[in-house]
């Protein structure tokens, strides 16, 4: 088996399942008990909020977790627009973000707030100029994802958040979840308030996720509970998940600076071989894109028949998200990037993790050359 849809989620790295089952066996108190076992597991709380804290170059007290990108997006978002709403009711983001974010905003329309969805150019980018047209006096939270989970296109995080720095008033989130530990960012530098990310996408557990709140920052809670979080995010903790994560997040970095260079030249080389094909075209851009995420049409098959031919022959790759990918509808990514309507039918995502080889990408991408053509027969089609 090649797995080839790591965008959608990892493997668990064994070393996080360990950590995961030690803490679920050995320290199960609840952390807001005052008895020896719950200050165990309060104490192992803090250090993984350290931990997490410290990979990511910002403060503890920053640091809050939560059960995974889409419930801090939502944190983010709606904790923003129901805390600041005296101050305005405007939101902006972009036309391809995360579901979680879009219908979010889409959620928050309904409830009275206007939301402006910038446009994106062929290279699936928001424009400064964009941006910068769209503010409005009124205007409390730009929300911009860091790197596309369909396309891989990276955002210009640091050139959004200079320019927003001369709009005090205006309030930045990002969503990280596709970029942590594969494409660096700076949060106090760049100037974020609010960022997100989720371990599943980084070989840690699904259920587990962090939201980082600059310092001083209110939010509207979300839930109404015991006060968990500091009254941000109530609910009992995740112990064992969270733990596990501060494990997954460190190993993540570690991967990223030994092996950083490797999973570009796997990138490059399935983008080169991609290429030969007649008729395919890659989606992806060449500069400003991550470098675990190619995404690839071919015009004149389903996406889903190609996915399904793939997975024959040994080899998982993905069709859009795995949010959308059962929906059978064109990628909203690559219509808004300007993409023919035969093109964004046919979307083919490739997502690498530290983990794939030199001699998975060649036996993968043989493996979905080898499926186009098969198809190309059976059908009778010229691609």
């Amino acid at each position: 088996m090649i797995y080839f849809d790591n965008s959608a989620t990892t493997k668990p790295n064994p070393l996080v399942l360990d950590t995961f089952q030690k803490v679920a066996r050995d320290f199960f108190g609840n952390p807001s008990s005052i008895h020896h076992f719950g200050l165990e597991s309060e104490k192992l709380v803090r250090t993984a909020r350290v931990q997490i804290a410290s990979l990511l170059g910002v403060k503890e007290q920053e640091i809050f977790f939560t059960s995974g990108g889409t419930e801090g997006n939502n944190l983010a978002i709606k904790g923003v627009a129901y805390k600041y709403k005296s101050r305005g009711k405007h939101i902006i983001t972009s036309a391809i973000e995360h579901p979680s974010v879009f219908n979010t905003c889409l959620q928050l329309e309904k409830e009275g707030f206007a939301v402006t969805f910038l446009p994106v150019g062929k290279d699936g980018r928001v424009s400064l100029e964009a941006l910068e047209g769209a503010l409005r006096d009124d205007t409390i939270l730009v929300s911009i994802m860091h790197v596309n989970n369909e396309v891989g296109s990276v955002q210009p995080i640091k050139e959004i958040g200079e320019l927003l720095k001369n709009y005090p008033k205006v309030l930045f989130h990002v969503d990280h979840v596709q970029g942590v530990g594969k494409v660096p960012i700076q949060i106090h530098e760049y100037g974020i308030d609010l960022l997100t990310i989720s371990a599943h996408k980084f070989h840690g557990l699904k259920g587990t996720g962090a939201l980082y709140v600059r310092d001083g920052l209110k939010l509207e809670p979300l839930l109404a509970g015991g006060g968990q979080e500091r009254g941000i995010r109530s609910g009992t903790e995740n112990v064992p998940g969270i733990v596990a994560m501060a494990k997954a997040l460190r190993l993540q970095m570690d991967h990223f600076k030994r092996n950083l260079n490797g999973l570009k030249e796997i990138n490059t080389f399935i983008r080169k071989e991609l290429e030969k094909v007649e008729g395919l075209i890659i989606n992806t851009p060449l500069e400003n894109a991550a470098p675990h995420i190619i995404n690839f049409s071919v015009p004149g098959f389903k996406a889903e028949v190609l996915v399904h031919a793939i997975s024959e022959r040994g080899v998982f790759v993905s069709t859009t998200s795995a949010c959308n990918s059962r929906k059978n509808e064109p990628s909203k990514t690559l219509l808004a990037m300007g993409c023919p309507q035969g093109v964004a039918d046919s979307p083919i995502r490739i997502s690498l993790s530290y983990e794939n080889t030199m001699e998975e990408a060649v036996k993968g991408v043989q493996a979905i050359v080898d499926s186009i053509h098969q198809l190309k027969k059976t059908m009778g089609r010229s691609i």
